[in-house]
């Protein structure tokens, strides 16, 4: 990628930053933003659409109905998750409405960003195919895709005690996201995560530097 950004493509500048849930993608994205690496995070992204008055609440409450919409004018993201995760269907109209918004908010802020890469991060990126069209297309395009990697006991141990959600519904979760070896196998890099926070800092600090003389 050089030290440079110029004339560079968006795709030669975007570096993916994915991992199932408790895998500790937010802390490696600290990592990085610790070198003056801008991360753009589509959780976050997808939160300000649905926070009061955001971009997709009237949308969602035109296909969902108003039931889903609480007095502020956010999402009922209690109602929103339960529903989505007994109706696959429910899911993938949702996905409709959230993802195009969460790529254009997201592909403007990579665009803006300053430095030799930006860092995308995404938990769905494996799940999400290249090409076609429809919600599960990808549209943003990445020169590197580093997956933060660890034991799936971990991740419920990291879950339950971080959300004090019950293991059957951690469990479920991940059930829904992409399995770990094929996270694994469509990776250029991984990072461990089964250690110590400074373990995975460590790692960071070895992949930026590969990231900015590549």
């Amino acid at each position: 990628m050089g030290q440079s950004s110029l004339g560079c493509s968006l795709a030669e500048r975007v570096v993916v930053l994915t991992g199932g849930i408790g895998s500790g993608k937010s802390l490696a994205a600290e990592c990085f933003a610790a070198h003056g690496i801008t991360v753009v995070d589509a959780d976050a992204i997808s939160h300000r659409l649905t926070s009061s008055d955001g971009a997709a609440i009237a949308t969602i409450q035109a296909d969902f109905g108003p039931e889903m919409i609480m007095a502020d004018r956010s999402l009922d993201r209690s109602k929103m998750r339960a529903l989505v995760f007994a109706d696959p269907a429910a899911k993938r109209r949702l996905e409709a409405i959230l993802h195009p918004l969460i790529e254009q908010y997201a592909l403007a802020a990579l665009r803006a960003a300053p430095g030799p890469y930006a860092i995308y991060m995404v938990p769905l990126w494996v799940e999400k195919a290249s090409g076609g069209s429809g919600p599960d297309r990808r549209r943003i395009e990445a020169a590197a895709v580093v997956v933060v990697d660890c034991e799936e006991k971990v991740q419920v141990s990291r879950v339950t005690q971080r959300s004090q959600l019950p293991e059957a519904q951690v469990l479920a979760i991940m059930a829904t996201q992409a399995r770990r070896e094929d996270r694994i196998r469509a990776a250029t890099h991984v990072l461990n995560n089964d250690g110590s926070a400074d373990d995975l800092r460590d790692q960071v600090d070895t992949l930026h530097r590969e990231l900015i003389h590549s």
